[in-house]
């Protein structure tokens, strides 16, 4: 999954365009080394409770990873977990006049562990 998302991030940077994870460990040691290994760059929000916290809860997760592509007015447009959200992606960013074709590498994963 991580390869997915810092590919995103590198080919969309500039761009109205942002991750922001929500994850569910509740070791926050076991948390920062995971963020570290993983190369996770992006902003991301502690459950405090694991699985059963209060933002899986206010946002009916029920399922890791339930990926959401919100609009830049807020309004979900997708859910899922899983499969092809970057044709989502890439209509919101032409609705906002920005024409984009996201490709990913197949070697992304290790270009970014080298940067």
């Amino acid at each position: 999954m991580y390869p997915h998302e810092r590919s995103l991030v590198k080919q969309l940077a500039g761009l109205p365009f942002a991750i922001i994870g929500v994850n569910s460990d509740k070791d926050m040691d076991v948390l920062k080394q995971r963020i570290e290994e993983e190369n996770i760059t992006w902003r991301s929000f502690r459950n405090n409770d694991g699985v059963d916290g209060v933002i899986s809860e206010n946002w009916a997760i029920k399922g890791w990873p339930t990926i959401f592509v919100l609009d830049e007015k807020g309004v979900i447009r997708w859910q899922g977990h899983g499969g092809d959200y970057d044709s989502v992606i890439e209509t919101l960013l032409g609705e906002m006049g920005h024409e984009v074709k996201i490709s990913h590498q197949d070697d992304s994963d290790k270009e970014d562990k080298e940067d």
